[in-house]
């Protein structure tokens, strides 16, 4: 978080952004959560690899834009640079992808509508791998459109933009909801090819692990 504050308010407020509504959405429908995800944790707890996962990234591209900008936060303007915006629009993405896959876990799993398989579209149990749902997709949409949001506003009170040019960064935002919704749709299909999910019958949940 220093480190992203230090290098840009920009890029703090995205991280913020992300780590703020992540935590709430964990904990919309705990209870029905904890009957159907094997491995729910209260209060949507993350371990340090889950955090390291979701900022390490973010972190290396936030340094090198800071000792390639010395520090001035700066517009998206590829005519400018094609680098700099190229790795602006990285840390954008990546907490695009973040947050709309985060959104779309939490929220997907409380809908009444039964899940289909992203590869096959067959009808799914809650909590497989690979599952998905409109209401599950709207929201990772959201999740994007919300960093993207942050992006633009804080841009506005930090960036030293033209008229024509910050009107151009309202740009981001149906980007960053595409890229939300992309980044969701990427880890469903990982997921479904990637972790096998089984039923137990006994506790009624279903059993996720790493296939060989």
């Amino acid at each position: 978080m220093a480190l992203h504050l230090a290098c840009g308010y920009r890029y703090g407020a995205l991280l913020l952004a992300f780590f703020f509504t992540s935590s709430k959405v964990t904990k919309i429908g705990e209870d029905r959560k904890r009957r159907v995800e094997e491995d729910f944790k209260e209060g949507g707890q993350r371990n340090w690899i889950q955090v390291l996962a979701n900022s390490a990234i973010a972190t290396v591209l936030v340094i090198l834009l800071a000792i390639m900008t010395g520090g001035q936060d700066q517009c998206l303007d590829s005519n400018g640079s094609k680098v700099i915006t190229g790795i602006i629009g990285a840390i954008i993405g990546h907490y695009c992808c973040c947050n709309g896959d985060t959104w779309s876990s939490e929220i997907g799993v409380l809908s009444d509508e039964q899940p289909r398989l992203v590869t096959t579209l067959k009808p799914v149990r809650k909590g497989t791998n690979g599952g998905v749902t409109l209401q599950g997709l709207l929201a990772a949409t959201a999740g994007g459109l919300t960093i993207g949001l942050t992006f633009v506003a804080v841009g506005l009170m930090t960036a030293e933009c033209s008229f024509d040019m910050s009107f151009q960064q309202l740009l981001v935002i149906p980007i960053s909801a595409a890229a939300g919704l992309l980044g969701s749709l990427i880890d469903s299909l990982l997921g479904a090819t990637l972790q096998f999910s089984g039923y137990c019958s006994v506790r009624n949940k279903v059993n996720i692990s790493m296939t060989s």
